[in-house]
């Protein structure tokens, strides 16, 4: 049978599991706000969605913002339209939309924070919203407002060029800390976007702050397995102590 021995190893093992769960989903973030199409930059009349993503709870958040014209707001008071759960869309994005949005529960907890501009200028700089993760694949693109053949697109991070292409389009196929900087991009001289700030997050200690939109993804899966690893612990410890008792009464008296 399961001695004392055998049974102070699993329950101490048990208790620093789920020590270690609490501490680490306490840094977490609760919540990722996600947009699409992933970019910070807009043109007006553009359409966009926020949605917010809970690491265990799909309900009870709302995206709000905070403009230089509106300041502190939530969706649908004023702008948007909260299509289901927790997505709000705003289907004519205005400059007077420019500015910072993020999630908050009833409880005031908040997400990560993402800037959007919409700009009057005749093109844009599609990036990532939200920080990338250390070795990913970036893909920058440079937008006008109307398209033409006779474009060269000239993209500039820093204010120095950094490359020119005639799709439209540069890669950055490891990104590394370096990478991270200002980025525009031209389509002929005068004719340049706004810039767009390109964060990069180190792959094992993504911060909560501003967390990638990949991170809402990875966040969920190891909360998941941090909630389900204690109980899985439990099961195991339990089932082995209800097959050790099983085998002690099956087994014969002792003369």
């Amino acid at each position: 049978m399961w001695d004392r021995m055998h049974l102070t190893p699993l329950c101490l093992m048990l208790f620093v599991s789920f020590l270690f769960s609490s501490s680490l989903l306490s840094t977490l973030p609760a919540a990722c706000l996600q947009v699409n199409p992933d970019r910070s930059q807009f043109f007006r009349y553009d359409s966009i969605s926020l949605t917010c993503k809970d690491q265990l709870n799909s309900t009870g958040w709302k995206v709000k913002r905070n403009t230089s014209e509106g300041g502190v707001t939530a969706c649908s008071f004023g702008w948007g339209f909260i299509s289901s759960g927790s997505t709000c869309v705003i289907g004519n994005i205005y400059p007077s939309d420019t500015g910072v949005y993020w999630c908050e529960s009833a409880d005031g907890e908040q997400s990560n924070n993402i800037n959007i501009t919409v700009t009057d200028r005749t093109v844009l700089l599609e990036s990532p919203a939200g920080p990338v993760f250390e070795g990913a694949a970036v893909i920058l693109r440079c937008k006008p407002e109307r398209t033409s053949s006779d474009h060269m697109f000239t993209f500039y991070k820093d204010g120095r060029p950094v490359g020119s292409s005639s799709t439209g389009e540069t890669s950055i196929r490891r990104v590394s800390k370096s990478d991270e900087g200002l980025y525009t991009c031209s389509v002929a001289p005068g004719v340049e976007s706004i810039g767009s700030w390109l964060a990069v997050e180190d792959s094992l200690t993504p911060s909560s702050s501003a967390p990638a939109a990949a991170w809402c993804s990875v966040s969920r899966l190891v909360c998941h397995l941090l909630v389900g690893t204690p109980y899985l612990l439990s099961t195991i410890l339990l089932g082995l102590i209800y097959r050790d008792r099983n085998r002690g009464k099956a087994a014969p008296a002792g003369v």
